[in-house]
């Protein structure tokens, strides 16, 4: 019942991905709601359903983004694995593991993005990317984090209240 809260807020995250955050550019970069969002709820340390909000998420965002699907699965899915293993290990500084899982998930999933759409023919080079894409939504994604953390904790502590986990 508790992962059931997952399908509006995520839904109300892709509607504002790409509709509102996506039209914020900074450059041709620009914020990755989702990813936030899903390296956020990770990091919670009584979360145990952040694989099936990468699972829903991954569902929703592939359904309306033109990005190759298996991308955003590898990707999530991996910003996910990240956030677990950094909410283990450095529990005590919650934003330096949030900033840690931001700044090494947005550059996977656009190291990713980039590769694959190199092999399906697209001519992008790669410091333009770097330059005008990865570097500045790397930059908006760090702005929004703290935002973004802070709202996922107070949904996880809503979700996952402290007396019914113990």
């Amino acid at each position: 019942m508790r992962n059931i809260v997952a399908f509006p807020l995520l839904g109300l995250a892709v509607i504002l991905q790409s509709s509102i955050v996506s039209e914020m550019r900074l450059l041709s970069g620009y914020a990755d709601l989702i990813l936030l969002i899903l390296a956020a709820w990770a990091l919670q340390e009584r979360v145990d359903s952040a694989w099936h909000w990468a699972a829903v998420a991954c569902l929703m965002v592939g359904y309306i983004s033109s990005m190759p699907w298996p991308i955003l699965v590898i990707g999530y899915l991996a910003v996910v694995f990240m956030a677990r293993i950094l909410q283990r290990r450095v529990w005590q500084a919650p934003l330096l593991a949030m900033f840690s899982v931001v700044f090494l998930g947005t550059l996977f999933m656009h190291l990713l993005s980039f590769a694959i759409l190199r092999i399906l023919g697209t001519p992008f080079l790669f410091d333009d990317v770097m330059g005008l894409i990865t570097l500045p939504g790397l930059l908006l994604n760090m702005l929004f984090s703290i935002p973004v953390y802070a709202f996922m904790r107070s949904l996880a502590h809503w979700v996952y209240p402290f007396e019914e986990y113990e």
